[in-house]
């Protein structure tokens, strides 16, 4: 487990297909306990959990994420799942969906939950209070950085909808976000501080190279 603020932490990178890296992350400021964000493909980082407090709640920002390690997360610290209620046969068939997310609202953890489909018609955003006043986005695939260093949406036609997405860039945009932490990725880390002034121009950013693919 690799340390990324005083109540933030990243599990090791997992790559579920050739050229897509991936992370989870676990927030321990939360008010009802540690909130794990995506899914790690193993539990090779259980023990790691374990240490720093087990995982209370689970939350999935689409579809893409779940897996059979889902139960064993539940089975071993007893996680509530919360996962967007568009994609529940999806993620159901991996683990009981305990918390559907619909709407945009700020839950009982304190956690702002965004819809912002367009990836996948379920993909969702969450909004995190995190330490010394700042905030942590996690932005799923809907907005990543990219190898080339410019910011880009996660467009994979036929699955993706360019119009539903291009409104949630706007939407993330409209955000003040000191951290931004996507799922899959393809520069050296997930996560990245634009800070708050500049993100509205990473968000445009994407947005425009949506227009050049979409």
């Amino acid at each position: 487990m690799k340390q990324i603020r005083s109540d933030l932490w990243e599990t090791r990178q997992d790559n579920p297909f050739p050229g897509l890296k991936t992370h989870a992350y676990l927030w321990t400021g939360g008010p009802d306990g540690n909130v794990l964000f995506y899914s790690p493909q193993t539990d090779a980082d259980f023990a790691g959990l374990h240490r720093l407090g087990g995982v209370s709640h689970q939350y999935l920002s689409h579809r893409d994420e779940a897996g059979p390690v889902l139960a064993a997360i539940a089975g071993r610290f007893g996680a509530s799942l919360h996962a967007p209620a568009v994609e529940l046969l999806d993620i159901g068939r991996h683990a009981h969906v305990d918390v559907p997310v619909a709407g945009r609202y700020v839950d009982s953890c304190g956690i702002e939950v965004i819809p912002t489909p367009g990836h996948t018609p379920g993909s969702t955003s969450y909004l995190v209070p995190g330490a010394n006043g700042q905030t942590y986005l996690f932005t799923g695939d809907t907005i990543f950085l990219g190898e080339d260093g410019r910011w880009a949406a996660g467009y994979i036609p036929p699955i993706s909808d360019p119009g539903p997405l291009a409104h949630s860039l706007r939407v993330l945009g409209g955000l003040t976000p000191d951290l931004v932490i996507s799922s899959a990725f393809g520069h050296e880390s997930a996560v990245q501080a634009p800070g708050p002034r500049r993100w509205a121009q990473c968000a445009a950013q994407a947005r425009e190279k949506l227009a050049e693919v979409a």
